[in-house]
């Protein structure tokens, strides 16, 4: 009560004293100044940046309005309320509200429903909510959810002891969450112990990007239920998907995966303790991870235990790039379990599959693999009852026919991504890539608040608390990710810093480059995914080899910035045209390693532009929202 009391007497001081103080002008697109003015209180997070660019740098920030639109919208107010709270490591307590002032990404605290449902249901046009103790004990009837979450950003679903124990239900969801943004859906104890009935995914999460699915002790000791996933997060981006207990004592449930995860990219699927112990259990992996880039599976304990089995891959991860899968104690301790792996991993680029423990101190059991791909590696595998039909090794002339043209290996490096430095003349017509940043809008802290904030994986545990992560969520996966890409080792020449203020951007930039400096960016999105002609082009610092610190974003609850210097690069201003009608459309900003000889033999540059590490130099355009910094040469 105390402490309310300070904090408000606090407020109101800070409230007297910036209704009567001098202001800071601060004015739309391309007008903001960094000189004292008329109009905004001097307190803001933006009117305190402004004074430490003038310090640091001296320039006019207003010729660089898209930098300063990322900074903190907090009022004076707002700004000394949340610093006191993070001071006192209270943010948690007020995660909405400062939230919704500081423009961060956060996930709605969803409770319980307690929403009754009889009989038939049909949810059409939903978003956002729990459902939990759903259709328990049910008899017959059909639930359907069609068009659910559709094109909404940061959806977050629960659906908890769905179905269960229940006696033939139907449950469909069509065409569920497509074209979402950074998804967040949890089926915990989705039909245990239900009789008959059947679940069916189709269309489910189709085109959405970033997505975190978990399927939690999924029709666990179900009996004759069906389960069927029908092009189940096609063309999704960057996501990660995991069954964990799925069908665990299961009795004649079949399960269906049908064109899961086609035409994705860098997607994650983890299956573990799958159909354990589970009864004359029926699974088909049909076309699945077909056509995705570098897709990940891992299979852990799957069907151990299980009596009868029989599983089918077929078509599995064909056509793909790259890709690992790793089956670990897979059919473990089985009786009469049958697997067929049909034309499974043709990667046109190498994948790796690792069978640890597969079909260890199974009886009974037939396995065969039939087209399957190379890179493998067997260890603890029960070889009794395994036939390999047309298996492709390292050493096989058919090694051969996996060989590929330029265009298969292209297909999954947008055209126009990366370019050699010679493209960059005038009247050179080249293909633009999607440059619009596809992450969720949200504003820097202040630093006087960012500083306040645990960031480190030693108090990994504080910022989940900070801010609501629960296990295994988006947030929590989250935090995780930004948290090793900050923290691992800079690669050899790279100077790095992640940087969770603009005012910690301008220390580490000076840091480096000194402070006669300035901050570029591509200036729109005009041109992309189609042909752009170069206009006049110039060179940063005469074209001349050049220090610069580029930085990009990293997918956290405020703007985070990995901000990297690497050594030997040129950058490029140039102006783009319409190759058709030849008017200025956009003015792109583009920056050209020279040297890439500690690059991996499989970056995409190289499959994109052949050769190799070292070999030649590689360009790319600064993306939406990404910037690069470099001396300032005018």
């Amino acid at each position: 009560m105390r402490r309310q009391h300070q904090l408000l007497s606090h407020l109101f001081l800070i409230f007297l004293f910036s209704a009567s103080s001098p202001n800071v002008a601060l004015g739309g697109a391309g007008e903001e100044s960094s000189k004292p003015a008329a109009g905004e209180n001097p307190f803001t997070p933006k009117a305190s940046l402004l004074r430490y660019w003038n310090k640091q740098i001296g320039s006019d920030l207003a010729k660089f309005t898209f930098l300063l639109s990322k900074a903190s919208p907090m009022s004076a107010v707002e700004s000394a309320t949340f610093t006191k709270l993070a001071a006192q490591n209270a943010l948690s307590d007020n995660l909405p509200a400062f939230c919704k002032s500081a423009n961060l990404l956060c996930y709605p605290d969803l409770g319980q429903s307690l929403e009754k449902h009889k009989g038939n249901s049909n949810f059409a046009v939903y978003l956002n909510k729990n459902f939990t103790n759903y259709g328990t004990d049910g008899l017959g009837g059909t639930n359907s959810f069609n068009k659910y979450s559709e094109g909404d950003n940061l959806p977050v679903d629960t659906f908890r002891r769905y179905s269960r124990d229940s006696v033939g239900n139907d449950d469909k969801f069509n065409n569920y969450g497509p074209g979402g943004n950074v998804v967040d859906q949890s089926f915990t104890g989705y039909g245990a112990g239900a009789n008959g009935g059947s679940g069916e995914f189709k269309k489910y999460n189709e085109e959405v990007n970033v997505p975190n699915l978990r399927f939690n002790s999924y029709s666990d000791d179900g009996n004759g239920r069906g389960q069927s996933f029908k092009s189940y997060t096609n063309e999704t981006n960057a996501g990660d998907e995991s069954f964990s207990s799925y069908g665990k004592n299961g009795n004649g449930s079949p399960n269906q995966f049908i064109s899961y995860g086609s035409s994705s990219n860098v997607i994650g699927s983890t299956f573990s303790g799958y159909g354990e112990s589970g009864n004359a259990a029926n699974d088909t992996f049909k076309s699945y991870g077909f056509d995705g880039n570098v897709p990940e599976n891992n299979f852990k304990n799957y069907g151990e235990g299980g009596n009868a089995g029989t599983d089918s891959f077929e078509s599995y991860r064909d056509q793909s790039n790259v890709g690992d899968d790793s089956f670990k104690s897979y059919a473990k301790n089985s009786n009469a379990a049958e697997v067929d792996f049909a034309n499974y991993g043709k990667s046109f680029n190498e994948g790796t599959d690792k069978f640890s423990g597969y079909g260890e101190g199974a009886t009974n059991h037939k396995i065969g693999f039939k087209i399957y791909g190379v890179n493998n590696t067997f260890k603890d595998y029960a070889k009794k009852g395994v036939s390999f039909a047309k298996y492709t090794n390292k050493s096989s002339e058919t090694m051969a026919s996996m060989a590929v043209s330029g265009s298969s290996v292209n297909r999954w490096v947008e055209p126009g991504k990366f370019f050699r430095e010679s493209m960059l003349k005038k009247g050179t017509v080249m293909p633009m890539p999607d440059i619009r940043d596809k992450m969720p809008e949200r504003s820097f802290l202040p630093r006087t608040i960012s500083s306040k904030l645990p960031f480190s994986t030693s108090k990994f545990e504080e910022m989940k608390k900070t801010f609501h992560a629960a296990e295994n969520s988006s947030m929590e996966k989250m935090l995780r990710e930004a948290l090793e890409d900050c923290e691992r080792a800079p690669s050899k020449g790279e100077t790095k810093r992640c940087v969770p203020s603009i005012e910690d951007m301008i220390d580490f930039a000076t840091t480096v480059l000194g402070r006669n400096i300035v901050v570029r960016t591509t200036q729109s999105v005009k041109g992309s995914k189609q042909d752009v002609m170069i206009g006049s082009v110039k060179g940063i610092n005469g074209g001349k080899v050049t220090k610069s610190v580029s930085c990009h974003q990293s997918l956290f609850p405020y703007l985070l910035y990995y901000c990297h210097s690497v050594p030997k690069v040129r950058v490029y201003e140039a102006d783009l045209h319409d190759p058709k009608s030849k008017a200025k459309i956009n003015h792109g900003i583009a920056i050209c390693h020279v040297d890439t000889s500690d690059w991996s033999a499989g970056h995409g540059a190289f499959m994109a532009l052949g050769s190799g590490p070292g070999r030649i130099e590689v360009c790319h355009w600064i993306f939406e929202n990404d910037m690069t910094w470099t001396i300032a040469d005018y």
